[in-house]
């Protein structure tokens, strides 16, 4: 252990002791919550399939930084030099376009979890869980702008045998590791501009998912979660999966409500709305992501968004009913680099929730607002710094920027040699 390291968390031990905080405490509830990496940032969400085509749906992955993962080998290499500069023990995020089907042209209707047997086998090696979405975009049959709810009945069967099926793999997922797989369904159906029939579509969604969700499959080896969402490209007057559709679906019908950063309006955060959604719902989902002026999916950053979202779940107690995964692929920038970061910036934020004082509640149950407003301000100042560069120096990462040295030396020996 750095000497510097040791005695900048002594001192930082004894200040949070003032306030009533035990920052080893806090540090052992944070290496208890995993955070789920998204596959989708290593490749710009390309996936894996052999159908050439380009990414839709409403998805806009901008920028040509060069090194990203071309192939299952590279993308999961990618991934370990990510997971080695992140402390603690983490999850990964898959989509079912990032199946490994042999250069054969495997549709949607037709994956099984044969097809996701390299990813089970390379995150039981690594200590990690699965997480699984159905792919309900990039594709002929999504082209129009409908999935689950396209007035098509034969469109509509495709989408429901594909989000069967990757229960199924979500599940097989679940069991083979030990750990529950969480898989979610977001699909990209609205319309550009105002419909003449809104209920309609959100009726046949509605029969749709009832028919995908039908089989039970057991909780302890898949979760099921629905994604709302606010608007997208090519769906600016009508989404059909609205926040009002999909938290009436989840309630109703016990399903995990996944709430996306970048799904609402421009200036509307959802940190508020977790105490709300966890009255009627055991557990959530959050997709993590950072909208700039749009659902742009920038990288997490340590802002006060980030910071309302983790004292939301801290402060609540909810750190084992809402489950924490990230959402955003930039490909302006070094894209390991762009893990690494999100990630930890996320875990910054849980450290800083856990580390506030609980003298800032009491002034509040006793109306001493005054108190209140003057504590979460002096807060903004302690040594939290140093408690995290401890934490990771125990878990065995790069301390600070160290990581950035590694980072740029994977980017010289590894990514400049990718065509």
């Amino acid at each position: 252990m750095n000497n510097n390291i040791e005695k900048s968390f002594s001192l930082a031990l004894e200040r949070y002791s003032d306030l009533g905080v035990d920052a080893n405490r806090a540090l052992k509830i944070l290496s208890t919550i995993p955070i789920s990496l998204h596959c989708w940032q290593g490749d710009d969400v390309g996936g894996f399939e052999n159908f050439g085509g380009t990414l839709g749906g409403g998805l806009v992955a901008t920028g040509n930084y060069p090194g990203k993962a071309r192939t299952p080998d590279e993308l999961r290499a990618d991934l370990e030099k990510a997971y080695s500069l992140i402390p603690g023990k983490h999850r990964l995020n898959l989509h079912a376009f990032y199946g490994e089907f042999g250069g054969k042209k495997v549709d949607r209707d037709e994956i099984t979890p044969e097809h996701f047997k390299n990813w089970i086998s390379w995150a039981k090696k690594n200590g990690l869980g699965l997480d699984f979405n159905p792919t309900c975009f990039s594709h002929p049959k999504s082209a129009d702008g409908f999935t689950l709810s396209h007035a098509d009945k034969s469109i509509r069967k495709f989408w429901i045998e594909h989000c069967i099926r990757s229960r199924e793999i979500g599940a097989a997922m679940g069991k083979a590791l030990g750990k529950t797989c969480v898989t979610n369904v977001w699909i990209p159906d609205g319309m550009k501009d105002t419909p003449a029939d809104r209920n309609g579509p959100r009726a046949r969604l509605a029969e749709s998912l009832d028919a995908i969700f039908k089989k039970a499959i057991s909780p302890k080896l898949n979760l099921d979660a629905v994604e709302p969402k606010l608007f997208g490209i090519g769906s600016e007057s009508f989404v059909v999966g609205s926040h009002e559709f999909y938290l009436g679906y989840a309630v109703s019908r016990k399903k995990l409500l996944c709430l996306d950063a970048g799904h609402y309006h421009p200036t509307e955060g959802i940190a508020d709305k977790i105490s709300s959604v966890m009255q009627y719902l055991p557990e959530i989902l959050l997709h993590v992501s950072r909208g700039v002026r749009w659902d742009s999916d920038h990288v997490v950053i340590l802002n006060d968004d980030l910071l309302a979202i983790a004292r939301e779940i801290v402060a609540n107690g909810f750190e084992k009913r809402v489950l924490i995964g990230l959402d955003y692929f930039d490909a302006s920038i070094n894209r390991v680099a762009a893990w690494t970061i999100g990630t930890r910036n996320m875990l910054r934020a849980l450290l800083i929730a856990l580390l506030e004082t609980p003298l800032i509640r009491t002034a509040e149950a006793a109306g001493d607002f005054t108190t209140r407003l003057a504590l979460q301000e002096e807060a903004k100042s302690l040594p939290f710094g140093a408690v995290w560069d401890f934490y990771c120096e125990s878990q065995g990462v790069p301390v600070g920027d160290h990581w950035l040295a590694e980072v740029k030396s994977y980017e010289k020996t590894v990514l400049s040699k990718r065509n």
